[in-house]
């Protein structure tokens, strides 16, 4: 059973090209199904659509419904991996429902609050450099936080005015920049990133006091601090960002094509959640402008 587990985990990885995050979630979701199935000795190869049914009422007793579509994926993928491989004919989740999933309306940013947070680190010292460097591109490009925290000095270019990352699926992207990215990268790199190097140069584009690579889990801190700093009253996270950017580009005219791809989305329809968020705010400009809302 984990012998089948070890194939699919490298076919996720080496052929399908998934983020080790995502393996590591697909890893434990899997741990979890298999423990399902040694409980009534049962092995992959032999069972039933019954029983595939049971494991996600089983599940949906424990966990949401988020946690149960997901764990739910990772085993039809298991499925569809043995049948391509030849180890079974048929798939047993092929009838199997994916929890409905409540779409939820992402926070987002008022542009006078973006201009406000951006507006909180302190110039006059290198981490402030740094952190307003990293807040500018951020809003610049909608990265998402593993992607801004993985930039290199060599993924951005100043002069032509863009990044480039590698994203979801190993898929590298171009993203342009503006003016104001431009010009705190250029002040960053001058004079800040020089006194946050401590022995060996790192290729890493953004460092912390030890002249390491900036960590997730100390950009959250950074972003956590400016937000109290500004008073901002919302759920703030580096993605608060991502759907600012999105959604600020939308309010404008942009096209919902032209966003997606800036976004790294796979999938349009993952970028139309947006539209949403532009509704809501048209609404609230009728209901608050309109002589008779």
């Amino acid at each position: 059973m984990y012998n089948l587990a070890d194939q699919f985990i490298n076919y996720l990885r080496i052929e399908r090209g998934l983020a080790d995050n995502t393996v590591r979630a697909y890893s434990r979701d899997l741990v979890k199904f298999f423990q399902f199935l040694e409980n009534r000795k049962l092995t992959p190869l032999k069972v039933s659509p019954d029983r595939i049914s049971e494991y996600a009422t089983v599940l949906g007793k424990m966990l949401s419904s988020n946690s149960v579509a997901r764990n739910v994926s990772a085993v039809r993928m298991f499925f569809r991996f043995l049948v391509s491989e030849g180890k079974i004919r048929s798939n047993p989740t092929r009838l199997l429902e994916t929890p409905r999933l409540k779409r939820r309306l992402p926070d987002v940013l008022s542009q006078a609050e973006m201009e406000l947070l951006l507006s909180q680190p302190d110039g006059s010292q290198s981490v402030g450099l740094r952190d307003r460097a990293m807040l500018e591109i951020l809003y610049a490009t909608g990265l998402r936080v593993s992607e801004l925290i993985g930039l290199k000095v060599l993924d951005i270019n100043l002069e032509a005015g863009f990044v480039r990352t590698i994203g979801k699926g190993s898929k590298e992207r171009i993203v342009p920049i503006g003016e104001k990215a431009i010009y705190a990268v250029k002040e960053y790199l001058l004079n800040a990133r020089p006194q946050l190097i401590t022995g060996v140069n790192s290729p890493y584009l953004f460092l912390n006091f030890r002249g390491r690579p900036m960590t997730r889990q100390g950009f959250w801190k950074i972003i956590k601090k400016y937000g109290s700093q500004a008073l901002i009253k919302k759920k703030l996270t580096p993605h608060s960002i991502r759907h600012s950017f999105a959604s600020h580009l939308l309010e404008a005219g942009a096209d919902l094509r032209s966003v997606q791809v800036m976004l790294g989305h796979a999938d349009i329809a993952t970028t139309q959640i947006y539209t949403h968020v532009t509704r809501k705010r048209l609404k609230e400009i009728h209901e608050t402008c309109h002589p008779r809302p």
